[in-house]
């Protein structure tokens, strides 16, 4: 063992204790994965992360760093809040950005960019596969978590590293109030195969015409942004979040980066969300994350986020 520089960061908020913290080891050279996955269950946290030099490929494609994100229970190839929280820590322990505009993540699923000249933080959301899930397992996960037919919108499957399904209600109220039946639900989401289950509904604050038509019921959804709205509208509309991983000891997640990724790319794609808005997530945990969602000229989806440092130091690994 050896004392490591360790820092313990707050994502997806300026304001120290109200967004998802997330635990980084800033070297991490020598550890194995045992070891890295026993510190990780040990944190208790959502996760955790152990950064490491490139590989020499990632290193000519341009990466800064690598990085490993372990959950309590499993590595995951990608994840939001972790990309945004190592960014922060690496930079503000010294880390020199080889290009002017952003970092260069190496992690599992590829390359990340992470712009870091403009605030807050923001990464590119890495490519989205989604399809529609199975009746099935829509029903199961419904039960599970309480829902009503008339509730539930509609469903994707969202891959973009993790495997998740996203729910789309029919207000915030809804996603608020939700209690689910975590005895339920971890069956139906190992059922599934998927690492989580998010929620999300437009606040009251969107526009009114672009709340939900329900006159037809087999494609209930939301009334078309770009043709329905101005683009002062569009700036109006906001998200509530909430997402419950698949994890024995962390069930729901105050801030999910990678969920809110996937999220805004299937949603805006169908024109069922603004090309740029805020998400909120963390309400019913007391927490108040921020998530910045930005379409770019390419079609790039942008995920952004303040970040600020907790705890720094050394960790004995």
């Amino acid at each position: 063992m050896k004392n490591r520089p360790f820092k313990q960061v707050d994502v997806f908020t300026a304001t120290p204790y109200l967004g998802n913290p997330l635990a980084v080891v800033l070297d991490a050279g020598g550890l194995s994965t045992g070891a890295m996955q026993q510190f990780a269950h040990w944190t208790n946290l959502s996760e955790t992360t152990f950064l490491l030099p490139p590989s020499p490929e990632a290193a000519a494609a341009g990466a800064d760093y690598q990085v490993r994100i372990f959950t309590t229970a499993y590595e995951m190839p990608f994840a939001g809040h972790p990309t945004l929280g190592s960014c922060h820590a690496w930079l503000e322990s010294g880390g020199q950005p080889k290009h002017p505009e952003w970092v260069m993540q190496e992690c599992q699923v590829g390359l990340v960019r992470i712009r870091h000249h403009n605030k807050p933080l923001a990464f590119a959301a890495p490519p989205l596969t989604r399809s529609s899930p199975t009746a099935e397992c829509v029903a199961q996960l419904s039960a599970a978590l309480g829902l009503s037919s008339v509730q539930l919108l509609i469903a994707q499957h969202l891959v973009n590293g993790p495997r998740y399904i996203g729910l789309l209600l029919s207000s915030t109220n809804a996603v608020l109030q939700l209690q689910p039946d975590l005895t339920a639900l971890r069956p139906a989401m190992v059922a599934a195969g998927i690492s989580g289950v998010g929620v999300a509904a437009v606040t009251d604050t969107a526009p009114a015409n672009a709340l939900i038509r329900r006159s037809n019921r087999e494609a209930r959804a939301f009334g078309s942004y770009s043709t329905a709205n101005s683009i002062a509208e569009k700036e109006l509309a906001q998200l509530e979040v909430r997402f419950f991983a698949n994890d024995v000891m962390v069930t729901e997640d105050p801030v999910t980066g990678s969920f809110n990724a996937s999220l805004a790319q299937w949603l805006i794609a169908d024109g069922l969300a603004p090309s740029r808005y805020v998400a909120t997530q963390g309400t019913c945990l007391g927490r108040y994350g921020q998530v910045h969602i930005e379409r770019d000229g390419a079609d790039q989806v942008w995920v952004g986020g303040a970040c600020v440092s907790c705890i720094d130091g050394v960790v004995k690994l």
